[in-house]
């Protein structure tokens, strides 16, 4: 097997950046990039700690971060698992890169920033979604935004229904958890869990 592992190797096959793919970073927000940002429903938050890194998907009503200025971004931590594996990553190590998708849209947008974690009383309470209001916002500040063309999601004709999977044929999470742990109530877990993800969405 040839393994590559110098940026030189890499570089003589990967040549000819064209001048798009680097003109379009930008150090903070443009009002084209902003509209993109404030439209997506739905981004990935990856984050490095001293275990290992960790890629979140986090989504909400509307968008999925507010954005504060041209610099900075506020994702309210609606409820989860309570592992907190990103905040605990952000604590210890600021940096954090940030992919937001648009349903319909083939272009992707992407963030590279700095992370803090805030509990400031007025912000949370900005955030208020059905009377209940997140427990810790973070609060990114750009370093880097830009595009990714659309290529990738083209490829995997993401938006077209036709070739959308038919979840009964996956496993459900009780089939996972099962997999995971042989003594797990899976049939419970399966049945339970639609209701008391409604109830506990924010």
């Amino acid at each position: 097997m040839s393994i590559i592992r110098s940026p030189e190797g890499l570089k003589k096959i990967y040549d000819g950046v064209s001048e798009a793919s680097v003109a379009k970073v930008t150090a903070s927000l443009t009002a084209e990039y902003r509209r993109m940002i404030e439209i997506a429903p739905f981004m990935a938050l990856a984050t490095s700690g001293p275990e290992g890194l960790d890629c979140s998907p986090r989504g909400d009503r509307g968008s999925v971060v507010r954005v504060e200025d041209e610099k900075t971004l506020a994702l309210p931590d609606w409820r989860g698992n309570n592992r907190i594996d990103s905040l605990l990553n952000i604590v210890r190590d600021p940096r954090v890169a940030l992919m937001f998708l648009i349903p319909g849209s083939n272009t992707a947008i992407r963030v590279n920033g700095q992370a803090v974690i805030s509990v400031d009383a007025a912000l949370l309470e900005s955030f208020e979604m059905d009377g209940k209001h997140p427990r810790t916002v973070v609060l990114v500040t750009i370093q880097e935004v830009y595009f990714q063309c659309a290529r990738a999601i083209m490829r995997a004709d993401l938006w077209n229904p036709e070739s959308f999977v038919d979840p009964k044929s996956l496993p459900t999470p009780g089939d996972l958890l099962k997999a995971a742990k042989t003594d797990f109530d899976k049939e419970t877990y399966d049945r339970e869990w639609p209701a008391r993800a409604a109830k506990t969405m924010w």
